[in-house]
């Protein structure tokens, strides 16, 4: 019988997909929210919140690994130092933890946090694992399906993405999760990388949407010359994901359709 997994942010957009993986591969989960549900089979779901550290004891008591995914805007590095404490006490043998490519070398509040998490977490004392992951197929879109919308295409010079399907992530992470702590692994990305006039004409090939004049825009100071520099991409030797931007959007737009159609 394995000790159950405790997963943090397991009811979020990723963590919803790891969780269903990790069920499938016969581990019992432990889920940590701040609004917990019913249990379920194989499942059961403990009150408590990373960033004060409220309910980390009770919910780590007999787990052996943990998947930290929670996260926010803020709180990240306070989180990482609560999750640390309370699993070095609790003896769990394996922490593994989502970060953000680039959490090292972007001068961004957001990132900083992130890189501080992953020095925490490194030096908790438990053995560990992290994975750096590129931004994800949903974050994006809502960016890009509001400049579209635009008047004019505002192109902010040297700003790159490299969106990442939310799947693979989540098959990545369960893939870590069960296996042996690693380290530092390589970066997740996505397949290509794309400035903003490449992600708003694959949205538009989609949706149909017309084409706009640009507005080229320079971003100041360090968060420009660092996203110029192309600091937010990932690392040589990142493992690349194979779903497209283009095919995530086809992807969504048939699902779309399909559920007007079933409510009809």
């Amino acid at each position: 019988m394995h000790a159950p997994l405790l997963v943090t942010g397991g009811t979020g957009n990723i963590g919803g997909r790891v969780v269903p993986l990790l069920r499938d591969a016969g581990r019992d989960v432990r889920i940590l929210s701040r609004h917990p549900r019913d249990d379920a089979p194989g499942l059961q779901y403990v009150e408590g919140d990373t960033v004060s550290g409220r309910g980390l004891d009770a919910a780590l008591a007999g787990v052996d690994v943990v998947l930290h995914l929670a996260g926010g805007a803020k709180g990240d590095d306070l989180a990482a130092a609560q999750l640390s404490r309370a699993a070095r006490d609790a003896g769990v043998r394996h922490l593994v933890l989502i970060s953000v490519v680039g959490a090292d070398r972007m001068p961004i509040g957001y990132f900083r946090a992130k890189a501080e998490a992953e020095a925490t977490i490194s030096a908790s004392g438990v053995p560990w694992t992290i994975l750096r992951v590129a931004q994800l197929h949903d974050f994006v879109l809502p960016v890009v399906r509001g400049m579209a919308k635009l008047p004019f295409l505002p192109v902010p010079g040297g700003l790159r993405f490299e969106p990442v399907d939310r799947d693979e992530v989540a098959a990545r992470l369960a893939e870590l999760t069960l296996g042996d702590p690693a380290g530092r692994v390589a970066d997740l990305a996505g397949p290509e990388v794309l400035d903003v006039p490449a992600l708003v004409a694959g949205y538009r090939e989609v949706h149909g949407a017309a084409r706009r004049g640009r507005v080229p825009i320079r971003m100041p100071g360090a968060v420009g010359r660092a996203y110029r520099a192309g600091d937010n991409l990932a690392a040589d030797g990142a493992q690349r994901g194979v779903r497209s931007w283009r095919e995530y959007l086809a992807a969504l737009a048939a699902a779309n359709d399909g559920e007007k159609a079933g409510a009809r």
